[in-house]
């Protein structure tokens, strides 16, 4: 069979030398965990899977969307002869949610989070030529805390939490990589007031007489290199000055990107390690209220966008729909998106990157939610963890131009430190060690919990224009809308005039096929904000005046719209969950790309 998925699955550190995995997979589902016990590490499975699609979705050809406690996968496959004298590396760009693996009848990794990659060692299981049993259990409770995103608790789907994903859903693969010196993940860091990179090029260990080279190219030929010692330091660090003549700035406009060719060469001379990559240059700034790119007020009309697809469910059928997500925000009028409650293969981060995207990274934070009266939300140790694998995998990317650790965490705030407190600044230091150079929010919409976060922001659904300007109206006196609990209780510190914008409003219930021309509220087969709209008129008429409201404010930097798609039964996207579309998209288009009072107004402190 034809393997899906089959594109390279990490465009910023790439080796010619792989093997996708993807296909067909030994594949048994574990009910209630008592597989171990039972043999399965060690005996033929009984049924097949279709790899990276997980069982609940179609695409699987497992189609069960009941709980699994666990699922199990055995795939025996042959190591390439001519990987001989290398290690070989066993990669799984996500597995939901706490995954062993065993190779030849080892344990060979433990990895905990369902949206970030982990990679294990084969060390000397791996025989070049030989063949290799890979066997991968899966856990994945319904219960307790866990990083789990939109996925329903409950059996079925309901408002806006979705079908499970468990198991194996991004691409596995394996490679090979010098057994004396090889490079790891670079992080390249563009500082345009320098006209230069930063890059940091880890290694997996140093050896007296090597170096690492790093060279910059665009379309022109090579534009400058670099090279040090890699036997003293176990990051050597490098600078790429970039000549003004061959200087080209990354920005929605001109989405410009570099090749950039890594090299670790040996006391010789011999290159015995070689990744490419690329990279864009452009910066990030916080002028008072205002939030810049490369020093210009760009206005950010985002779109929130689930990643979610019918037949994949998280996992996008071919890298193709990834490129059309992005063109079809696009061509509605967004430049941008947040990537909500999920952590985005990074496929998609690479065309956001090339097609001058903007986007804000998120963590599938829901799932700490307890019940117990005012420390409702209990956040684990793995949240930090998971959460710093995301931003090591997504550094590099230009199109990144902000973090959201959290999203809509809700607790009131009293006189005691909760473990809410302890994780946000956690997940908020963590972000600003990691990455000093992006802007992060703390938490998204509800309880800001760090006084200090880089921006401020509410979520307001409000569907009447005139009361949503009311309510939004404060920002220029300091007294933005700031979301709190139901009984009035305040959920976040103080606003201390932070960039600020709203990252979710409108959601506007639009589901032409139940309205046939009425409006209701009428939740049992679809679901949304407000009443229903009687026509694509009056959606659109909508649109324009929930838009316009933020658009006219000179103190918004930039907003969110709720949503790209329609989820399930979740009827509140600019397009259809088939991606077809409900309404005229260059009315949208035409409500949005006119001029933001942000971007025209003079600066203010």
């Amino acid at each position: 069979m034809d393997v899906p998925r089959p594109e390279y699955p990490r465009p910023q550190f790439v080796r010619d030398a792989w093997l996708n995995l993807n296909g067909a997979w030994q594949f048994e589902i574990d009910r209630s965990d008592t597989g171990l016990e039972r043999g399965l590490a060690t005996r033929e499975l009984e049924g097949t899977i279709v790899v990276p699609f997980c069982p609940e979705s179609e695409l699987s050809g497992v189609g069960d969307t009941d709980f699994m406690e666990a699922v199990w996968y055995r795939r025996t496959v042959t190591v390439p002869a001519d990987w001989a004298g290398s290690r070989v590396l066993l990669h799984f760009g996500a597995v939901d949610h706490d995954t062993t693996v065993w190779a030849g009848g080892r344990e060979v990794a433990r990895h905990r989070g369902g949206f970030t990659p982990f990679t294990a060692d084969l060390g000397e299981v791996a025989v070049p030529g030989e063949k290799l049993t890979i066997v991968v259990r899966a856990r994945d409770s319904r219960h307790g805390v866990q990083a789990r995103g939109k996925q329903a608790t409950w059996y079925a789907n309901s408002h806006c939490h979705y079908t499970r994903t468990t198991g194996i859903w991004q691409t596995v693969w394996l490679e090979p990589v010098p057994r004396t010196v090889a490079l790891r993940r670079p992080r390249i860091t563009p500082d345009l007031a320098s006209g230069s990179f930063f890059l940091e090029l880890p290694l997996s260990a140093n050896a007296p007489g090597h170096r690492v080279r790093a060279t910059l190219a665009d379309g022109r030929g090579d534009v400058v290199a670099a090279e040090v010692r890699a036997d003293l330091d176990l990051c050597p660090r490098l600078v790429l000055p970039v000549p003004a003549d061959r200087l080209r700035v990354w920005s929605p406009r001109d989405p410009h990107l570099y090749d950039l060719t890594l090299e670790v060469l040996d006391a010789s001379g011999a290159v015995v390690d070689t990744a490419h990559s690329y990279a864009g240059l452009r910066s990030v700034a916080v002028h008072g209220k205002r939030l810049l790119l490369n020093g210009e007020p760009v206005f950010q009309r985002l779109v929130l966008d689930q990643g979610y697809h019918p037949d994949g469910l998280m996992t996008a059928p071919t890298d193709a729909d990834l490129v059309r997500d992005i063109e079809l925000g696009l061509r509605a009028g967004f430049n941008g998106a947040r990537l909500h409650q999920k952590v985005f293969e990074e496929r998609y981060l690479h065309h956001a990157d090339r097609l001058g995207y903007l986007v804000w990274g998120e963590f599938g934070d829901w799932g700490c939610e307890t019940g117990v009266r005012d420390d409702n939300q209990r956040p684990d140790a793995s949240y930090v963890t998971q959460w710093l694998e995301a931003l090591e995998r997504d550094h590099s990317h230009p199109s990144i131009i902000g973090w959201c650790p959290l999203n809509e965490t809700y607790q009131p705030l009293h006189d005691r430190v909760t473990r809410l407190d302890d994780v946000t600044r956690a997940m908020f230091l963590a972000t600003k060690q990691a990455d000093p150079t992006r802007p992060v929010i703390d938490a998204s919409g509800y309880a800001h919990r760090v006084p200090e976060t880089d921006v401020y922001d509410s979520h307001c659904y409000e569907q009447d224009a005139d009361a949503f300007a009311k309510t939004m109206e404060g920002l220029a006196q300091d007294r933005p809308y700031v979301n709190q609990a139901p009984d009035g209780r305040p959920w976040s510190v103080p606003y201390r005039g932070q960039p600020y914008f709203c990252s979710e409003f409108g959601g506007i219930w639009w589901d032409p096929e139940a309205v046939a021309g009425t409006a209701g509220d009428d939740q049992d087969s679809s679901w949304g904000y407000g009443q229903r709209p009687r026509s694509a008129e009056e959606f659109v008429a909508r649109f324009n005046g929930l838009t316009g409201v933020l658009l006219d404010d000179p103190d918004m930097f930039g907003y969110c719209y709720t949503q790209l798609t329609d989820v399930f039964q979740e009827r509140n996207g600019v397009y259809r969950f088939d991606r077809s579309e409900k309404v005229d998209t260059t009315l949208l288009r035409d409500a949005q790309t006119r001029p933001a009072a942000f971007e025209n107004a003079p600066q203010r402190q």
